[in-house]
C-alpha cells in the first residue's frame, strides 16, 4: 500500500510518499513543491497542481491524506493555503484519490503520543520510525512524511 501524505501550502508544499507492507513503511520519496516566488499566484497553483500530478503519476499511490490547516490570524495567508488545498484535492481528485485529512494533532499523536509535540520533536519520530539516516528537509518533507505515518496507522497499515 501506498501513502501520498500532503502538508499543503501556497510558497511551499510538502509531500512524502511511504509504501507500507508487512507494518513496516518505507520511504519512496519526499520533498517539497515550491513554485517561483516571483510569478503569479495562478501560476503557482498550475505549478502545485503539475508537480503533485508528477509525483501521483510516478509512484502510484493507493492512499492520499494532508493536514488540515488550523486557522491563522492573516487572513490574506489563509486565503492563499486555502487555494492551494483546493489545488491539491483537484489533482487527486482527478487521479482518482480520495483525500483524507488530518489535523497537526492527530498527526503529533500518532507519532509521539502527545498532542503537543513540538516540530523537533515530530521531525526526529519521523526519522526514527521511517529508520532514516538524518531528519528530513525542509520541514514541509518531514511533515509530509509524518502525514503518510498518521494515516497508516489510521488505516492500521502499521
Amino acid at each position: 500500500m501506498i501513502v501520498l501524505g500532503i502538508d499543503p501550502g501556497f510558497a511551499r508544499c510538502g509531500y512524502g510518499v511511504v509504501e507500507f507492507k508487512n507494518k513496516k513503511g518505507t520511504v519512496l520519496d519526499y520533498g517539497c513543491i515550491e513554485p517561483t516566488v516571483k510569478q503569479s499566484d495562478e501560476f503557482k497553483l498550475n505549478f502545485v497542481y503539475d508537480e503533485l500530478e508528477k509525483v501521483i503519476k510516478k509512484f502510484s499511490p493507493n492512499l492520499f491524506a494532508i493536514e488540515k490547516v488550523f486557522y491563522n490570524n492573516n487572513a490574506k495567508t489563509v486565503i492563499k493555503v486555502g487555494g492551494a488545498i483546493g489545488v491539491v484535492k483537484l489533482v487527486a481528485y482527478k487521479n482518482g484519490l480520495e483525500v483524507m485529512q488530518y489535523t497537526p494533532l492527530q498527526v503529533k499523536m500518532s507519532l509521539t503520543g502527545y498532542g503537543k509535540a513540538d516540530k523537533k520533536q515530530v521531525q526526529q519520530m519521523v526519522k526514527n520510525v521511517f529508520k532514516l539516516d538524518s531528519i528530513p528537509q525542509p520541514d514541509d518533507a518531514a511533515d509530509g512524511l509524518a502525514i503518510c505515518y498518521c494515516m497508516a496507522v489510521d488505516k492500521g497499515l502499521i
